[in-house]
């Protein structure tokens, strides 16, 4: 029966002194967060007891932040899958605690988004959303920027040079990158089709 890996074996493992593992297991003093981290890491590859309970330390003096999402359709199955998705990325976050808020779009009319964004930012430390590029849309990011409240775009950007971040493809060139795979590989010259789901979306260009 292979011996259990000690409190001295973990320090060894991890490159740092037993002291320095207790304060980690027993929270007696602070340690730094890559301290903290190295030590779990050794924990778990040499199989100590308490590597769950070193994750639970860690987890605890980490901040916590309620983050909110507004996407659109919540009958559709991307949307759907999307929403459980962000749920799991922001509940796994090794750099906070987080709780993700989701709601999803009763209309695609920019003044009803803006609404039911300010309504969910009103609870957030911070808001994603999959919004339209609207005057109306932009007008309420930027007061909530004023406020210090950051607001990213989803899938297709909004707001430019307004919101925090973009979080997506660059959908021009994915449609130019679509162009030249078409015309490489059509046989015979021919009429393209072109469906567009909204003019307001860019990632419907």
């Amino acid at each position: 029966m292979a011996k259990r890996p000690t409190i001295t074996d973990l320090a060894r493992a991890s490159g740092v002194s037993v002291a320095t593992v207790d304060r980690v297991l027993n929270n007696r003093l602070p340690v730094r967060e890559e301290t903290a981290r190295r030590v779990y890491e050794a924990a778990t590859s040499i199989g100590y007891h308490a590597a769950g309970l070193i994750k639970q330390r860690m987890r605890q003096e980490l901040p916590e932040y309620r983050l909110g999402f507004l996407l659109l359709r919540g009958n559709d199955v991307f949307y759907s899958d999307f929403a459980r998705e962000l749920e799991l990325a922001v509940s796994q976050s090794q750099r906070f605690r987080g709780v993700a808020t989701i709601d999803f779009a009763s209309s695609l009319a920019p003044d009803e988004i803006a609404a039911q964004m300010r309504k969910l930012a009103a609870k957030s430390r911070a808001v994603a959303l999959v919004g339209p590029d609207h005057p109306t849309l932009t007008a309420a990011v930027e007061t909530l920027k004023a406020r210090g409240q950051p607001v990213f775009s989803l899938l297709s950007d909004f707001a430019a040079g307004i919101r925090e971040g973009y979080v997506g493809l660059d959908n021009r060139k994915v449609g130019r990158t679509a162009a030249w795979m078409i015309a490489r590989a059509a046989r015979k010259p021919g009429k393209v089709a072109l469906f567009v789901g909204s003019h307001r979306f860019h990632g419907h260009e």
